[in-house]
């Protein structure tokens, strides 16, 4: 005797329950956040509505002076290397190594931490910046990239992505910027 066994499946579309989960990770987020919870921002972001964050440079990008020009082209040299918590190049690197780098190629040395380098130079207010800037964001200060003009960073962004050029708007949690040059 031979039984037939019908099956009668009910699956859940992804489409229709990933509006949900979106909102429930944005909550989640802003629930960590108001409590005072440190997050690494980029991937607190990856599922939000703002623009994208990876831009396309200017052709040319002409610094102010021969030092932050060379700050400038070192970074900008570094594009579509790995982000590596901790690294300082020349393979990889995290957000203060990659301006702990170009700086050095500059002759000017930078510790190795984003809330350090906040507190060198000058204060830049945000509609004074100069490419070679130094741009800070969050509070505590946690990531740090160079200013390349036109609204634009150079930055090494978090684990799992590479050094690459964002809008400052994108960013979010803007924490001011410095110049050393």
């Amino acid at each position: 005797m031979t039984t037939a066994h019908t099956s009668t499946s009910t699956s859940t579309s992804t489409s229709t329950f990933g509006p949900l989960r979106s909102l429930r990770r944005r909550s989640l987020v802003a629930v960590l956040v108001g409590a005072g919870v440190m997050l690494t921002p980029l991937p607190a972001l990856a599922h939000s509505t703002a623009p994208a964050s990876v831009s396309a440079p200017p052709q040319t990008i002409v610094a102010a002076d021969h030092t932050a020009q060379i700050v400038v082209d070192t970074a900008m040299a570094q594009l579509g290397k790995p982000y590596v918590w901790g690294a300082a190049g020349p393979s990889a690197f995290d957000c203060s190594g990659l301006a702990e780098y170009a700086y050095g190629a500059a002759g000017l040395s930078l510790p190795h931490s984003s809330a350090m380098q906040s507190t060198m130079g000058v204060a830049v207010s945000e509609s004074s910046l100069q490419p070679g800037d130094l741009v800070f964001f969050y509070s505590p200060v946690s990531h740090v990239g160079i200013y390349i003009g036109n609204g634009q960073i150079v930055h090494a962004p978090t684990e799992g992505d590479v050094v690459k050029v964002s809008d400052i708007a994108y960013m979010g949690l803007y924490a001011g910027a410095r110049r050393l040059s």
